[in-house]
């Protein structure tokens, strides 16, 4: 059991370290692949057309929160 424990650990972390590199290059996709279509999604790509650094923190808090 604690093997699985330790995979899933490890699982975790990676997807942690993808949605990561995601919201600093891509911020819409990041928002999309944790929300979907919807308002944080517009809310987003407005931020990151006008103001990219806001575009990055929005996507933080959205797939961080």
């Amino acid at each position: 059991m604690l093997i699985l424990h330790e995979e899933a650990f490890y699982a975790m972390k990676d997807n942690t370290i993808i949605m990561l590199i995601l919201c600093l290059l891509l911020p819409p996709v990041a928002v999309f692949l944790k929300s979907g279509v919807g308002t944080p999604l517009i809310i987003n790509i407005i931020l990151c057309i006008f103001f990219y650094v806001p575009g990055i923190v929005h996507a933080l808090w959205v797939s961080f929160k």
